[in-house]
């Protein structure tokens, strides 16, 4: 193969993601081109109404994969956290590359933390997970939808629509913000979405040439890492409807996994958390996924499926 075609969203974080994906791969492998092909999703496209209310984030990936389908592209590349935990029949993950900073940041212009917030402050973000956790520390705020790329977010932010709003400080990162940061959002106090701060790489499992090339990326840790955290999202049956965060780190041969279910309407959390060997990711998750039904976290997703 001498080129390989990168389907990719057009937001300015996509576009930095795939480009970081292209120099990556032309490195691993010395004259191969690789070219994106920018596209537009529906989760792009619709802003008024939330994820969950529109379908999901698998939204991100749809036409993503229709091009793959159609021999558009041969890959495409993902923020992790917004892979559905189950891909769609003749897909597969290629690659995962080396995690980012995973932690939530507390963005605001004003504040220095959610701590240092007055009451009833206003605190942007459609994210239910970011929702519940700032419930259950803070009942006051006054919590309010915001979606967008991270250039709208933070334009709406000083524009004084929000005294404070909450993004991933990877992305901030990528894009040159760090300094907007004020503060991280840390576990165990703070959970991130499982796979936050990863990168992948899809392309259609009977792909062996992209694979094979798209292989030399994958980061076997972090692979290590997103996998307990996505076997405990899919044993919870989590999606964007249900407010699920999970980290894992892996500390030599051990692997630690901290996950929480919470109720965003109501601020009520609960969490769990397991240690096993690095080499079985995904049984760690389903413990630790087995821990929350038992405090309740059934409760709190059957809640939101009614």
């Amino acid at each position: 193969m001498k080129t390989l075609r990168i389907a990719t969203r057009k937001s300015p974080l996509a576009l930095w993601q795939s480009e970081h994906v292209a120099a990556l791969l032309r490195a691993a492998h010395p004259g191969l081109t690789v070219e994106l092909v920018p596209m537009s999703t529906r989760g792009d496209e619709v802003l008024d109404r939330s994820l969950a209310a529109i379908g999901g984030k698998g939204l991100f990936l749809k036409e993503l994969e229709l091009a793959m389908q159609r021999g558009d592209a041969d890959c495409a590349v993902h923020s992790l956290k917004d892979v559905p935990m189950v891909l769609e029949p003749g897909f597969a993950l290629a690659a995962i590359l080396q995690r980012a900073d995973p932690a939530d940041a507390f963005v605001s212009n004003r504040h220095a933390n959610i701590d240092a917030l007055p009451q009833g402050a206003v605190v942007g973000t459609s994210s239910l997970r970011r929702q519940a956790q700032l419930r259950a520390r803070r009942p006051d705020l006054d919590l309010r939808d915001l979606r967008g790329n991270v250039n709208t977010r933070l334009s709406k932010l000083d524009a004084g629509d929000y005294d404070a709003i909450v993004l991933a400080c990877a992305g901030l990162q990528r894009l040159g913000f760090d300094a907007r940061i004020r503060s991280r959002l840390t576990a165990p106090h703070w959970l991130p979405a499982p796979a936050q701060g990863a990168i992948a790489i899809e392309c259609r499992d009977d792909d062996a040439a992209t694979q094979s090339l798209c292989a030399a990326l994958d980061h076997a840790d972090t692979r290590t890492c997103v996998e307990a955290e996505r076997a405990m999202n899919r044993a919870l049956h989590g999606s964007c409807h249900v407010p699920v965060a999970a980290l894992a780190q892996l500390d030599g041969m051990h692997l630690h996994l901290i996950g929480l279910v919470g109720s965003a309407s109501e601020g009520r959390v609960v969490r769990a958390h397991a240690q096993g060997r690095g080499d079985a990711p995904e049984c760690l998750g389903l413990e630790v996924a087995e821990k929350l039904l038992a405090q309740g976290a059934r409760e709190l997703i059957g809640a939101v499926d009614q």
